[in-house]
């Protein structure tokens, strides 16, 4: 992944952490560590109140995963480059982590452990699976959508979303993709790398299997946690899960469906406390 220049990120704002050039937002004073990486259109913050209800016990470490948040801008997005920059930054910290990461975060999380086994305690991968899912047809039709505004001609946050509307029917979903949205300056603009997200969209829903094949499986703990309402996670997954991961534990959440953790916050928290604790 080739990044932005220095200067195109620094006009951005971004924070560049370490050498990672990942912002990062640390919850808690003392503990073990816990790293959560976010999904798609996602931010370190989304992952707030958990990191809260986490941080009397433990040091929490909410990233913005490349081409989101204030993190890096890169040509591209590709599992396995974003694994090694968020390792970089898990080398700053004493000690390996607990590592939890939702959708396309949870992939980024199985190919750090992967990759870099050393700087994995534990791992909890949230509704998905090391698979490859084929075309994303709605995630297009937000980028497309989300792209094709000409943000300069808008005054008021309300209206984007409005214009939104059309292609984003889903109230909680638009809600979502507007916390992308951000006022500097020149106007309002969208903290992604859209472009390199649209483009890189079958990156996104596959899975590097032929690289990670190269490595052995990572023999650490690790919690799968899926949405009894989803099918990103299922049994035709299990077999591929457990060949990569073989001390693979499955845990449904009945009441939540791909966003696992904030459809069932409070039982999600509980069954990760349990695992984190065990």
């Amino acid at each position: 992944m080739r990044e932005s220049s220095e200067s195109a990120q620094r006009d951005r704002g971004v924070t560049l952490k370490g050498n990672s050039g990942l912002h990062t937002i640390q919850v808690g004073e003392a503990g073990p560590w816990v790293v959560f990486c976010h999904g798609l259109f996602g931010q370190g913050k989304n992952w707030s109140q958990v990191a809260k209800q986490l941080g009397g016990r433990h040091r929490v470490l909410l990233p913005d995963l490349p081409n989101h948040g204030r993190s890096v801008w890169t040509d591209n997005w590709d599992y396995l480059g974003a694994a090694d920059r968020l390792a970089r930054e898990l080398r700053s910290l004493d000690g390996p982590v607990a590592l939890v990461g939702h959708s396309m975060g949870g992939k980024t999380a199985m190919a750090l452990a992967l990759r870099h086994p050393e700087l994995v305690e534990r791992l909890v991968v949230v509704d998905v699976s090391p698979v490859d899912y084929g075309p994303a047809e709605e995630f297009s039709a937000y980028l497309d959508a989300m792209i094709s505004l000409h943000l300069p001609k808008y005054s008021q946050r309300a209206d984007i979303a409005e214009a939104l509307r059309p292609a984003v029917k889903d109230d909680t979903v638009r809600a979502f993709l507007m916390q992308n949205l951000h006022f500097e300056p020149g106007g309002w603009v969208w903290r992604p790398h859209l472009a390199a997200l649209r483009r890189s969209l079958p990156a996104i829903s596959g899975w590097p299997g032929v690289q990670v094949a190269a490595y052995p499986p990572y023999t650490g703990r690790t919690l799968w946690v899926a949405g009894g309402s989803s099918d990103y996670v299922g049994d035709k997954y299990a077999a591929e899960m457990t060949r990569l991961f073989p001390r693979t534990r499955r845990v449904t959440i009945k009441q939540a469906g791909h966003w696992v953790h904030a459809d069932a916050p409070e039982v999600f928290t509980s069954v990760l406390e349990q695992f984190l604790d065990s």
